[in-house]
Protein backbone atom coordinates (compact mmCIF):
# COMPACT_ATOMS: atom_id res chain seq x y z
CA UNK A 1 0.00 0.00 0.00
CA UNK A 2 1.51 3.38 -0.92
CA UNK A 3 2.14 5.85 1.84
CA UNK A 4 -0.47 8.56 1.80
CA UNK A 5 1.32 11.16 3.88
CA UNK A 6 5.03 11.84 4.21
CA UNK A 7 7.21 14.69 5.38
CA UNK A 8 9.26 16.89 3.08
CA UNK A 9 12.17 18.81 4.60
CA UNK A 10 13.43 21.67 2.43
CA UNK A 11 17.15 22.41 2.56
CA UNK A 12 19.26 24.85 0.61
CA UNK A 13 21.83 22.26 -0.50
CA UNK A 14 22.19 19.78 2.38
CA UNK A 15 19.45 17.24 1.54
CA UNK A 16 21.76 14.28 1.02
CA UNK A 17 23.94 15.16 4.01
CA UNK A 18 20.85 15.49 6.23
CA UNK A 19 19.31 12.21 5.04
CA UNK A 20 22.59 10.39 5.71
CA UNK A 21 22.83 12.04 9.13
CA UNK A 22 19.30 11.05 10.17
CA UNK A 23 19.55 7.49 8.84
CA UNK A 24 22.80 7.12 10.77
CA UNK A 25 21.09 8.02 14.05
CA UNK A 26 17.98 5.86 13.97
CA UNK A 27 18.25 2.06 14.07
CA UNK A 28 15.35 1.36 11.72
CA UNK A 29 16.29 3.77 8.94
CA UNK A 30 17.28 3.65 5.31
CA UNK A 31 17.81 5.72 2.18
CA UNK A 32 15.22 4.70 -0.41
CA UNK A 33 16.14 6.81 -3.43
CA UNK A 34 18.35 9.70 -4.46
CA UNK A 35 17.25 11.83 -7.43
CA UNK A 36 20.07 13.86 -8.92
CA UNK A 37 20.27 16.88 -11.21
CA UNK A 38 21.30 16.14 -14.77
CA UNK A 39 22.91 18.36 -17.36
CA UNK A 40 20.96 21.56 -17.87
CA UNK A 41 19.14 21.33 -14.55
CA UNK A 42 18.90 24.14 -12.07
CA UNK A 43 21.50 22.47 -9.84
CA UNK A 44 24.98 21.10 -10.38
CA UNK A 45 24.96 17.86 -12.39
CA UNK A 46 25.12 14.92 -9.98
CA UNK A 47 23.97 16.93 -6.96
CA UNK A 48 20.99 15.48 -5.14
CA UNK A 49 17.72 17.26 -5.76
CA UNK A 50 15.71 14.96 -3.49
CA UNK A 51 16.46 12.08 -1.14
CA UNK A 52 13.68 9.73 -0.06
CA UNK A 53 14.34 7.99 3.24
CA UNK A 54 12.62 6.27 6.14
CA UNK A 55 13.03 6.70 9.88
CA UNK A 56 11.28 4.11 12.04
CA UNK A 57 8.84 3.33 9.22
CA UNK A 58 7.97 6.99 8.49
CA UNK A 59 8.53 8.44 5.02
CA UNK A 60 10.62 11.57 4.53
CA UNK A 61 11.94 13.48 1.55
CA UNK A 62 14.90 15.81 1.90
CA UNK A 63 14.73 18.39 -0.90
CA UNK A 64 17.38 20.80 -2.10
CA UNK A 65 15.33 23.87 -2.88
CA UNK A 66 18.07 26.33 -3.94
CA UNK A 67 17.23 28.56 -0.99
CA UNK A 68 16.06 27.44 2.38
CA UNK A 69 12.84 28.63 3.93
CA UNK A 70 14.25 27.70 7.32
CA UNK A 71 12.75 25.52 10.02
CA UNK A 72 10.95 26.62 13.18
CA UNK A 73 9.74 24.91 16.34
CA UNK A 74 6.22 25.17 14.91
CA UNK A 75 6.94 21.72 13.45
CA UNK A 76 8.98 19.22 15.42
CA UNK A 77 9.59 15.49 15.50
CA UNK A 78 9.01 13.58 18.72
CA UNK A 79 11.34 10.71 19.60
CA UNK A 80 9.64 8.43 22.14
CA UNK A 81 12.31 6.85 24.35
CA UNK A 82 11.74 3.79 26.54
CA UNK A 83 14.58 4.51 28.97
CA UNK A 84 17.27 7.00 29.93
CA UNK A 85 19.86 5.31 27.73
CA UNK A 86 17.66 6.01 24.68
CA UNK A 87 17.05 9.61 25.80
CA UNK A 88 20.81 10.10 26.19
CA UNK A 89 21.66 8.46 22.86
CA UNK A 90 19.14 10.42 20.76
CA UNK A 91 19.78 13.67 22.63
CA UNK A 92 23.53 13.44 22.12
CA UNK A 93 23.26 12.46 18.45
CA UNK A 94 20.61 15.00 17.45
CA UNK A 95 22.05 17.91 19.44
CA UNK A 96 25.59 17.37 18.08
CA UNK A 97 26.28 20.58 16.19
CA UNK A 98 22.83 21.90 17.06
CA UNK A 99 21.37 23.81 19.99
CA UNK A 100 19.70 22.52 23.12
CA UNK A 101 16.48 24.09 24.27
CA UNK A 102 14.23 23.45 27.27
CA UNK A 103 11.96 20.56 28.28
CA UNK A 104 13.50 17.96 26.00
CA UNK A 105 13.52 20.14 22.86
CA UNK A 106 16.51 20.75 20.60
CA UNK A 107 17.39 21.94 17.13
CA UNK A 108 19.78 19.76 15.18
CA UNK A 109 22.68 21.01 13.04
CA UNK A 110 20.26 21.62 10.15
CA UNK A 111 17.80 23.63 12.26
CA UNK A 112 15.15 20.88 12.47
CA UNK A 113 13.38 20.73 15.85
CA UNK A 114 13.12 17.52 17.86
CA UNK A 115 11.55 16.55 21.15
CA UNK A 116 13.41 13.71 22.88
CA UNK A 117 10.85 12.42 25.36
CA UNK A 118 10.80 9.45 27.72
CA UNK A 119 7.71 7.24 27.35
CA UNK A 120 7.00 7.64 31.06
CA UNK A 121 6.64 11.44 30.85
CA UNK A 122 2.82 11.60 30.40
CA UNK A 123 2.27 9.43 33.47
CA UNK A 124 4.44 11.79 35.52
CA UNK A 125 3.20 15.20 34.37
CA UNK A 126 -0.42 14.08 34.10
CA UNK A 127 -0.48 11.25 36.64
CA UNK A 128 -3.14 10.46 39.23
CA UNK A 129 -1.39 12.50 41.97
CA UNK A 130 -2.01 16.20 41.13
CA UNK A 131 0.73 17.45 43.48
CA UNK A 132 3.20 14.89 42.13
CA UNK A 133 2.32 15.89 38.58
CA UNK A 134 2.89 19.55 39.41
CA UNK A 135 6.29 18.76 40.95
CA UNK A 136 7.25 16.68 37.89
CA UNK A 137 6.11 19.50 35.59
CA UNK A 138 8.21 22.03 37.50
CA UNK A 139 11.22 19.70 37.34
CA UNK A 140 10.73 19.24 33.58
CA UNK A 141 10.53 23.00 33.03
CA UNK A 142 13.99 23.39 34.60
CA UNK A 143 15.62 20.73 32.38
CA UNK A 144 17.12 20.73 28.94
CA UNK A 145 17.64 16.99 28.35
CA UNK A 146 14.97 15.13 30.31
CA UNK A 147 16.17 13.00 33.22
CA UNK A 148 13.74 10.20 34.05
CA UNK A 149 15.12 9.56 37.55
CA UNK A 150 14.84 13.26 38.47
CA UNK A 151 11.33 13.50 37.04
CA UNK A 152 10.27 10.42 39.01
CA UNK A 153 11.93 11.75 42.16
CA UNK A 154 10.02 15.03 41.76
CA UNK A 155 6.75 13.18 41.19
CA UNK A 156 7.30 11.00 44.27
CA UNK A 157 8.05 14.07 46.37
Amino acid sequence: MPRRIGTCLWFENQAEEAANYYTGIFENARILNVSRFGEGGPGMPGEAIAVDFELEGRAFTALNGARSSGFTEAVSFVVDCEDQAAVDRYWDALSDGGTESMCGWLRDRFGVSWQVVPSVLPSLIAGPDPQGSQRAMQAMLAMRKLDIAELQKAYDG
